[in-house]
């Protein structure tokens, strides 16, 4: 069997009972990647001697851990000391840190080996943008489509089999956006749960660092490794960490789900006109999944929130005055050294006043109340994601990221777990929804996506491009 074909809790089970070396699970992996990312654009720099010393030294026992011996991918904005960190933009091009992200060290210190990192947009912002040096990731389903952004090539190898798992950020939802349109799963931790130290910001309030793996399994083993305090981090949360596979179940007999439909089924529309309508075979996989969660055992309601542009408004507000104060020094000195996409969506923040900042954080407080209060009678709430199949990677303007709605901002706003989940196929392109939480409660968001996945198959489907070499003996 193709060793890259195992989750990361079937690999791990493999390396510890000698089924499988790590020296073995690298190579395959490196081969892949040598074969398939010509076309996919997953990575940016792939560090083959460096993964194929750690598997050494993982097969000789001196890198033990939850993940001894999984390679994994980053995306290209986690610093790595001595290794190029590029952020996806010409700025830092030749950039090499003499620092790693405390995230990296964790993962390394759990026996991760680290393949190489991955495509992002500029910045966690401006992409898909052809004009920069580094090839836009393109979609494992289909290569003419989008696999989303920002954390583009980092959600493209893994459901393309080119890592077992991955790092990405998300500030409006690109780890979410990603894990959509690629079919695999993606978790914006709560805010504070995990580290951002070393990993390059767009907006300090919004930024939130997390996994992206093929299974809610996975998510669970990498969230055990990545959650916990980093007092040098000063959004760290000093709060305990449970167990996050012994939270896993099968069944959600005695669990409330919220509902909210209202983003989907009415809001889209009114903000953003007809073309943001979900698609037919999107509103059927939702309410397929909705009785799926019913048969599982648990009792749906619906809720009821404010406007979905109220909180997409808002998080794009804070964002962008955030952004630019980060770039502007940049911006006015040297423009030239920035890609289009990525210095016509953050210059919107030139023209936002210190008034519209401070309104803008007064609702975000506003809407975090209203959420938290939504949430006291139920466990979780389940809402869209994206609400089609990815468009193609030529029609994404400049100005998309504004043009449409967006289902995942809203949790960034209010600071909560969020977990991406596939539901569904339309066209052959995956589609998903969201699982989102109450604050610090990773464990109750996965032990609901883990139940919907157990009783599904959709996790189990992979691109074309994923199963086209052969086997490794």
């Amino acid at each position: 069997m193709d060793p890259t074909l195992l989750t990361v809790a079937e690999a791990s089970r493999a390396i510890h009972s000698g089924e499988l070396s790590p020296v073995t699970l690298a190579e395959a992996y490196l081969e892949r990647i040598a074969a398939l990312d010509g076309e996919l654009h997953s990575y940016v720099t792939v560090l083959r001697d460096t993964a194929r010393s750690a598997a050494r030294d993982s097969a000789a026992g001196r890198a033990p851990g939850a993940l001894h011996g999984i390679p994994i991918g980053l995306k290209d904005i986690y610093k790595t000391r001595g290794i190029r960190t590029t952020a996806g933009s010409p700025r830092y091009q030749d950039h090499v840190p003499d620092e790693d992200a405390e995230t990296w060290v964790r993962l390394r210190d759990a026996g991760a080996i680290l393949l190489g990192k991955q495509e992002t947009h500029e910045f966690a912002i401006g992409g898909p943008d052809f004009s920069l040096p580094f090839p836009p990731a393109r979609n494992p389903w289909n290569t003419a489509h989008y696999p989303s952004g920002s954390s583009s090539g980092s959600a493209v190898a893994v459901a393309a089999g080119l890592c077992a798992a991955a790092m990405g950020s998300d500030t409006g939802g690109s780890i979410r956006g990603p894990a959509a349109y690629c079919g695999i799963v993606g978790l914006k931790p709560t805010y504070g749960r995990v580290s951002r130290r070393g990993v390059f910001p767009l907006s300090y309030t919004l930024d939130h660092c997390g996994p992206l793996t093929r299974t809610v399994e996975d998510c669970a083993i990498l969230m055990q490794v990545l959650a916990g305090y980093d007092p040098k981090d000063p959004a760290s949360a000093n709060v305990p960490v449970p167990d996050y596979r012994a939270a896993l179940t099968e069944r959600l007999d005695g669990l409330t789900i919220g509902v909210i439909r209202h983003f989907h089924d009415r809001d889209a529309v009114a903000g953003f006109g007809t073309d943001s309508a979900p698609s037919v075979a999107y509103v059927g996989a939702f309410n397929a999944a909705c009785r799926t969660l019913e048969g599982l055992g648990a009792r749906l309601v619906d809720l009821q929130l404010s406007p979905l542009t109220d909180y997409l408004d808002t998080n794009r507000l804070i964002m962008l005055a955030e952004a630019y104060a980060l770039h502007e020094t940049d911006f006015r000195e040297r423009p030239q050294l920035f890609g289009h996409h990525m210095f016509a969506r953050i210059g919107l923040g030139a023209f936002l006043s210190a008034a519209d900042y401070v309104e803008a954080t007064r609702r975000r407080r506003e809407l975090a109340v209203e959420f938290a209060q939504a949430l006291r009678d139920v466990d979780v709430a389940i809402s869209a994601n994206a609400t089609g199949p990815a468009p193609r990677i030529d029609s994404v303007s400049t100005y998309s990221t504004f043009e449409r709605a967006s289902y995942t901002a809203p949790y960034n706003l209010t600071g909560s777990p969020a977990l991406s989940v596939p539901i569904g196929f339309e066209d052959g392109l995956p589609l998903a929804f969201q699982i989102a939480g109450k604050p610090f409660d990773e464990a109750g968001v996965m032990r609901v996506g883990h139940a919907f996945e157990q009783a599904t198959e959709f996790h189990r489907q992979r691109p074309a491009i994923a199963a086209s070499l052969p086997q490794h003996r």
